[in-house]
């Protein structure tokens, strides 16, 4: 029995999450099958990925087996619209059976519009960086919301606007635009916002009570300690960019940069909730090393695979609180670690649920919380070399096992909160600083 807990409301959704292109398998069509030729890490392919075109409703009645009673999925626009204004109605067929599957699992949908990947024609027709992109997009949400919205209740119209721009127009990790460089990224973060804003009025007109958001990666930057005046001011200015922006222009309709102000027609309060993707915090320095962010931590950080970033949880109750003053509901829509041993998701796990339960208990507005990610899939650029899933697969076999941290989680879905004896079971090291002196019974929250 549970000599501490620390419980969320009944109605806290507990999710888990995937992207189309990452989970789906063989999207031919897409920019990114391309791109895979040559730039992933240790030159492999997505292939079938995890097979989800086939038999997504397998990692469902997993999903559903662990208590979830939510799931944050994306619609592939490569598949939907293989060709301008063609739509591939055997493909909207098969995600409407996803759907209603999860429906049928008590697994509620969310559905991101856009994650990462776009169809070849609209690379050719120049990306967002040009603005026919916005009539594009609206023409494909327009058929998305005719054909499946009476099955998706939470919208995601975008997935992390900035770490595209960022990894697509600076980083070159992503495929390659046809313009790139900072003028180029901005030219196209305004797009996305036009799109956005283009796509909740086409959802919202059809489904009035729909909840539509988006999905912000919300990192906490901060200069490099030691660092010097011009480190600091930069890191400020990076932060407006990369974290503020969006977040104020979808509230005010003005997206502010150092190339001036813009203000866009119908973007202001286009959103019913902000989507919290959280995985880290990074140091920046002037002038920036070529990898943008710092790769080297301090001695005591404790850092992911693949170098991929240092376990703060303490940034996530940093990244709720900075969204408060938008007095919208938040969801966390992402949040997870690289851990292929799984030797620290089960902490990474209790460590931030900690936090959003202090969020919670202030009464922040935080209705969910989605793991990244149900299942080990394709990590863009970092192909099969980083493991996020609660569920281990091979993607040569496709066999699957759940994960310690998997078990873990169901726990913590079917109990609606965590206790110490998850922590006296999956991560002793927890215990003294998450449940110091608990005396028994004693329930928090």
């Amino acid at each position: 029995m549970a000599k501490a807990q620390m419980l969320f409301p009944a109605d806290f959704r507990w999710g888990t999450a995937t992207a189309a292109y990452q989970v789906e398998g063989h999207n031919t069509n897409s920019d990114w099958w391309l791109w895979e030729q040559g730039h992933i890490l240790q030159n492999q392919r997505s292939g079938i990925a995890c097979n989800w075109w086939a038999n997504a409703e397998s990692d469902l009645d997993a999903a559903a087996d662990m208590g979830t009673n939510a799931h944050r999925l994306s619609l592939e626009w490569s598949r939907i619209e293989p060709e301008p204004s063609v739509f591939d109605d055997h493909a909207l067929d098969r995600y409407r059976q996803i759907l209603q599957a999860m429906h049928n699992r008590g697994i509620e949908p969310m559905v991101t519009l856009h994650h990462f990947s776009n169809p070849l024609w609209l690379v050719e027709k120049g990306d967002f960086n040009r603005q026919i992109v916005v009539e594009y997009f609206q023409r494909y949400v327009s058929k998305v919301a005719d054909v499946l919205g009476d099955l998706i209740p939470k919208w995601i119209t975008i997935n992390e606007p900035m770490v595209y721009i960022f990894a697509r127009y600076l980083g070159g990790v992503f495929p390659a635009p046809q313009q790139m460089g900072l003028r180029a990224g901005l030219e196209a973060a305004k797009h996305m916002l036009m799109c956005h804003a283009a796509a909740y009025e086409v959802i919202k007109t059809k489904y009035p009570e729909a909840e539509v958001g988006y999905a912000k990666n919300i990192p906490i930057l901060e200069a490099k300690p030691g660092s010097s005046f011009v480190s600091k001011w930069w890191t400020r200015r990076m932060d407006s960019l990369f974290n503020g922006m969006w977040l104020d222009a979808v509230a005010d309709g003005r997206m502010r940069t150092f190339l001036g102000s813009t203000k866009i027609k119908g973007l202001a309060g286009s959103y019913d909730f902000i989507g919290i993707n959280y995985y880290t915090r990074f140091y920046l320095r002037f002038p920036p090393p070529k990898t943008f962010f710092e790769t080297e931590w301090t001695p005591e950080a404790v850092v992911s695979d693949g170098n991929y970033g240092e376990v703060y949880p303490a940034g996530l109750y940093r990244a709720i609180q900075r969204v408060l003053k938008y007095n919208k509901p938040l969801y966390i829509t992402e949040n997870g670690v690289p851990d292929a041993a799984d030797r620290l998701r089960p902490s990474f796990l209790l460590t931030h649920l900690r936090e959003i339960w202090r969020a919670v208990s202030f009464c922040y507005p935080v209705m969910g919380y989605y793991h990244w990610s149900l299942i080990d899939n394709f990590e863009w650029d970092r192909g099969w070399t980083q493991r996020f899933g609660l569920i281990e697969l091979d993607p040569a076999t496709q066999a699957r096992h759940l994960r310690r941290s998997g078990e873990l989680y169901s726990k913590i879905c079917y109990r609606r909160g965590i206790s110490s004896d998850m922590a006296e079971q999956y991560a002793p090291e927890l215990m003294a600083t998450m449940f110091p002196g608990e005396s028994p019974q004693k329930v928090i929250g």
